[in-house]
């Protein structure tokens, strides 16, 4: 029996249909059959006559079938009786056949032919099965090809990662393996830049319209329109390296995943505030991390290693996956001493690490990668070729060992007067910093953090913090990320330090590390608003600056909209792409889809549209803007 939720999908599509309907086929006419039996072998039917037919309601059928689809993926009704069969022949037909494509509204057949197959094979490997055997497959990969455009590419990469993540259907894909990995690795490095190209930087009026109409369904204006292909580009990249990641965890093909110039590329690919969901290049890592090939790789990679010691000391939501990627190499002996002499400058400020998400100890864990044999260090026996790394790693070792057995041993008057000596030293650091001696008022704190027993948490916070702000004022970002990250460690995760976040960001920012200094500061915001606890809480300006500056600076596009002027004559002359040559011309598709589906992409005309030509600059939160460390927060404790 039709379930009420289908005819809720169809009802406003089934509409726009006249009321004498003639033709025996009707999709709409069969969906309203009460006999079940009958209603499905005219399904069936339907879905076996439809890419032998030139029919102008193909469209409107296909987007009714898609409703139900992303509604109900687990509905086993449409793929029992042959959906997967009729898609992949419709995709094959558009691929084929240019004329076919360009009439009426052809071409918007292969996109929501692809989403339907990946919608159904997304959760149930049952369908994933059915679609294979549909020979759904090769049809897929020629609009991985880019037979058609980035946006078919989008929905074919989103079905091949569904079935390649069925252990089942995996090995069909497989069989293409070496061509869909090399394609899966050029789109997710060059999807960005042919999305601006091709559309972003497009001028409204040149934009191919289907594309328009898809990322919209008809709806919206151009500020719209720029988000949500934002979006989509995103998620066209995030998709291709989980489609990769399928291969990566297998241990298939690592010798082209593991290419130097692609691994370069891969630690800045992450899926940004609009598909946060997403691990992004960091996932590619974790996984390369499981393997030798890959951890070899890795090592030999000066910007990953960089990029995760960056990931390790931030708010960034994949910063447990990136410490455990750094764990990975330390504890392999062919890359430890290739990453220990980055590495263990940042992981140095992670010791102290209590939790981190679900997981307990992490900075236990992290000691332990670190220490294993600073014994060979310690006397001689080993040298590194960083005196910083040294440096660090003796920290560490008079931190978590020397300095635990040394506490140990001191009593309670000993521990009250230190307790007692920190608090002054901590006020002289106060007067000196605010009489303008930054530099002796680092020293008071440094005295201070020496002195104070490991287990006077909330006071080392403190000191920790007011250090960072005086390195702040010193121009030495480096030594603000580090204490900072050290104050936010000996806080709670659920509470972190409100004003070490603030400076940390400041301090990425300096460092020009637009992403890390973002996170930070989204999660200042989010602490100071879960502080007051009111509804009429506002974003102080400095902050909100902080965000614009940063939202810009991150913002998907950002790098490749620098060189627009490279390539403006392209731009002018947008063309629907194709692997290695062009499908079809944006005129022609342009001519031939002046009318939209009935009912289906608009109800009455489009709205109007910015005559700019490129996306509109993001506002910040609270609209205003004002000096960076105006605020209180510079203040100190």
């Amino acid at each position: 029996m039709e379930s009420q939720s289908q005819k809720k999908s169809l009802d406003r599509i089934s509409s726009v249909q006249e009321p004498a309907c003639t033709n025996p086929s009707c999709f709409f006419c069969t969906m309203n059959e009460h006999d079940p039996s009958l209603r499905k072998a005219k399904l069936a039917r339907c879905f076996k006559e439809m890419p032998l037919r030139d029919d102008q309601e193909h469209v409107l059928v296909l987007r009714g079938i898609w409703n139900i689809a992303m509604t109900q993926p687990d509905d086993p009704e449409f793929p029992s009786l042959g959906v997967f069969e009729c898609m992949g022949k419709l995709i094959q037909r558009a691929v084929n056949d240019k004329e076919w494509l360009l009439r009426d509204q052809n071409i918007y057949i292969p996109y929501y032919a692809a989403h339907i197959i990946g919608s159904y094979t997304m959760n149930k490997v049952q369908f994933a099965e059915k679609a294979v055997k549909s020979n759904v497959v090769l049809p897929l990969i020629e609009l991985l090809r880019g037979k058609i455009s980035w946006v078919e590419q989008r929905v074919a990469v989103r079905s091949l990662g569904h079935l390649a993540s069925h252990a089942r259907t995996f090995e069909a894909i497989a069989e293409h393996e070496v061509e869909i990995i090399k394609l899966a690795m050029e789109i997710a490095c060059n999807c960005i830049k042919t999305v601006y190209r091709r559309f972003i930087g497009v001028k409204d009026s040149k934009r191919v319209k289907y594309h328009s109409d898809l990322l919209t369904t008809g709806l919206g204006d151009l500020e719209i329109e720029n988000r949500k292909a934002e979006e989509w580009a995103s998620q066209l990249q995030c998709w291709s390296l989980h489609l990769l990641n399928c291969f990566a965890c297998k241990g298939r093909s690592l010798n082209l995943v593991c290419n130097k110039h692609f691994l370069k590329e891969l630690g800045g690919m992450w899926g940004g505030l609009a598909n946060c969901a997403s691990p992004g290049g960091i996932g590619c890592i974790r996984t390369l991390c499981n393997f030798k090939t890959g951890r070899e790789s890795l090592a030999n990679s000066k910007e990953v290693i960089e990029i995760l010691c960056n990931i390790s000391r931030s708010s960034d939501d994949w910063q447990c996956m990136a410490i455990d990627c750094l764990l990975l190499l330390l504890k392999d002996t062919d890359t430890r001493y290739i990453v220990i002499n980055t590495a263990a400058l940042s992981l140095a400020d992670l010791v102290e690490l209590r939790s981190l998400n679900e997981r307990k100890k992490v900075g236990e864990a992290i000691t332990q990668a670190l220490l294993q044999d600073y014994h060979k260090i310690k006397y001689g026996d080993l040298k590194l070729s960083s005196q910083d790394a040294e440096r660090a790693l003796k920290e560490t070792w008079d931190l978590m060992v020397e300095r635990r057995k040394r506490e140990e041993l001191m009593s309670e008057e000993e521990l009250k007067e230190r307790k007692n000596l920190v608090g002054m030293l901590k006020q002289e650091g106060n007067k000196k910093f605010w009489s303008g001696h930054v530099e002796k008022a680092v020293t008071r704190y440094t005295k201070a953090l020496d002195l104070c027993p490991s287990k006077m948490r909330k006071e080392r916070i403190v000191l920790y913090s007011n250090r960072a702000q005086g390195y702040l004022l010193l121009n030495n970002p480096e030594a603000v990320i580090s204490d900072t990250t050290r104050a936010l460690c000996l806080s709670t995760t659920a509470n972190p330090h409100r004003k070490s976040l603030w400076r940390r960001a400041q301090a990425y920012d300096m460092k020009g590390l637009a992403k890390e200094s973002l996170m930070d500061c989204l999660m200042f915001i989010h602490g100071r608003m879960k502080a007051e606890k009111t509804k009429n809480a506002k974003i102080p300006y400095f902050a909100a600056r902080m965000i614009h500056k940063q939202m810009n600076a991150t913002w998907l596009f950002a790098t490749v909209a620098k060189s627009k002027d490279k390539y403006e004559a392209e731009v002018e002359k947008p063309k629907v792409l194709e692997h290695g040559e062009d499908r079809c011309q944006v005129t022609e598709i342009k001519e031939r889809n002046d009318s939209v589906p009935d009912g289906s992409f608009m109800e009455g005309e489009r709205r109007s549209r910015s005559k700019q030509g490129r996306p509109r600059q993001r506002k910040d939160a609270a609209g205003h803007c004002c000096r960076i460390g105006s605020s209180r927060c510079s203040e100190m404790c």
